[in-house]
């Protein structure tokens, strides 16, 4: 199974390689820009970046699939605050497919600082006194105390988007 994956991210990348490992893939990253602001605001403009990088992804390479991941914000009816979200497609050229990842409710205080134009890496970053937290355990690590991971969260994005592609449940749709 070759992967192209709409991000130089490592652990985007290994979000991929987790999730389809036993496709033994071969996965190559693009950088490509997902057409979306840096922080997206909502479900819909985070599923388009992820949709985005994805298809970009595929038209760059010779890959069998395109995959795109992206992680943005959301006000969700019925709950309060500010939620991250993260959303993946999947698209092997003539289908495009979508899953999520979880959905975490960001503490208040990081929440105004992205009200107020911020985009959570960095906030992370600064809160924690640390850099490069989106190239690691990402929010969802550091809000969840480790019981998931930035890596593991995408992961279950990779695989609600890919899936569909792999079984023939969806042919008859």
């Amino acid at each position: 199974m070759d992967v192209a994956v709409g991000s130089s991210n490592p652990v985007k990348v290994e979000a991929v390689e987790r999730a389809l490992e036993r496709y033994e893939p071969t996965v190559t990253a693009v950088a490509v820009d997902s057409g979306v602001s840096e922080q997206p605001w909502s479900i819909a403009e985070t599923v388009t970046g992820a949709e985005t990088r994805a298809r970009r992804a595929l038209e760059a390479t010779d890959a069998t699939y395109g995959v795109g991941l992206e992680g943005g914000v959301a006000r969700l009816e019925g709950l309060s605050g500010l939620s991250l979200i993260m959303w993946g497609a999947a698209t092997d050229g003539e289908r495009t497919e979508r899953g999520s990842g979880p959905t975490l409710r960001l503490p208040d205080r990081i929440a105004s600082r992205l009200e107020a134009g911020e985009e959570l890496g960095p906030v992370m970053d600064d809160v924690l006194g640390r850099d490069g937290i989106a190239e690691s355990d990402g929010a969802a690590g550091v809000l969840t105390d480790g019981l998931t991971d930035r890596t593991r969260a995408l992961g279950e994005a990779v695989a609600c988007s890919v899936g569909p592609l792999l079984v023939e449940q969806y042919d008859a749709d």
